[in-house]
């Protein structure tokens, strides 16, 4: 049998050992359970995830180099490289040619409208300009057992719930009502939120250490309550596009529950499927 080029990466020798943890000194400790069979490149991935929750490359940071890593986790550059590709189709990394490879951040303008799945009629969301925000209240209080749940929170558990309507051109568009666990977001209040004009979930990488990876939706037509009505200027019983979002931080750790109500006279829901 012919032997493998000198410049591969050798990976049936490579899947029965376990990477060395991060510090190179030795076996790595035990990774979240898995199938019982695991390609290296899945442990490595385990491994620079493990990294990225616990802070040692904030959004925005380079991580070490492939060559680095390989050497780091004791295993070849190809497992690594195959690693990173994987979190960079997550969208949890983003490789910049001649420069290397980067913590994603929602502070990136194609990375801000990631989750964002309504979208003006006419144009792409980036050129419709930010939107303007009111923010009508953020409060702490305990929440309903419902939210609480999807938090995979205890009854008892502080929350935060935050009221905004969002406003293209001077015409109220979005109404949400978001809620967060209490104890990440310690300090959040409506100065902070009002005062910040960028992207609400940068804010939340930025001053509060939270990153929003990934997300559910659940979405249905309702028609509009007096409440709504009154904040998005419709009358009662105008039809909406009703969202909820469950949103993830690392290790499928729920983060955000987040409802909001949609005119759709000039917006439409945009979904790629794959």
């Amino acid at each position: 049998m012919a032997s493998a080029h000198p410049s591969q990466p050798d990976l049936s020798q490579e899947e029965s050992r376990a990477p060395a943890d991060s510090a190179g000194t030795g076996p790595a400790a035990p990774l979240p359970p898995t199938p019982a069979f695991s390609p290296l490149y899945q442990q490595i991935k385990s491994l620079i995830l493990r990294s990225l929750q616990a802070g040692e490359w904030k959004p925005g940071d380079m991580i070490p180099s492939e060559f680095d890593l390989a050497a780091r986790f004791r295993v070849s550059q190809g497992t690594v490289r195959k690693a990173i590709d994987e979190l960079a189709t997550d969208n949890l990394l983003v490789r910049r040619q001649g420069k290397g490879t980067f913590v994603a951040t929602h502070a990136e303008q194609h990375i801000q409208y990631r989750f964002l799945r309504v979208l003006p009629d006419a144009s792409a969301p980036e050129a419709q300009g930010p939107a303007e925000r009111r923010i009508i209240e953020c409060r702490r209080l305990r929440g309903p057992a419902e939210v609480a749940r999807q938090l995979d929170l205890k009854g008892g558990d502080s929350l935060v719930q935050v009221r905004r309507v969002l406003s293209f051109s001077g015409t109220p568009a979005i109404l949400e009502d978001i809620w967060l666990p209490g104890a990440p977001f310690k300090g959040l209040s409506i100065e902070t939120l009002s005062s910040d004009k960028g992207p609400m979930y940068a804010l939340f990488e930025a001053q509060f250490g939270v990153r929003m990876v990934r997300a559910t939706e659940k979405i249905k037509a309702v028609a509009a309550d007096a409440d709504a009505a009154a904040l998005l200027g419709v009358e009662v019983g105008h039809p909406l596009l009703s969202v909820e979002r469950l949103a993830y931080t690392y290790n499928d750790v729920p983060m955000e529950l987040r409802r909001g109500l949609y005119r759709t006279e000039t917006r439409h829901y945009h979904n790629e499927l794959n």
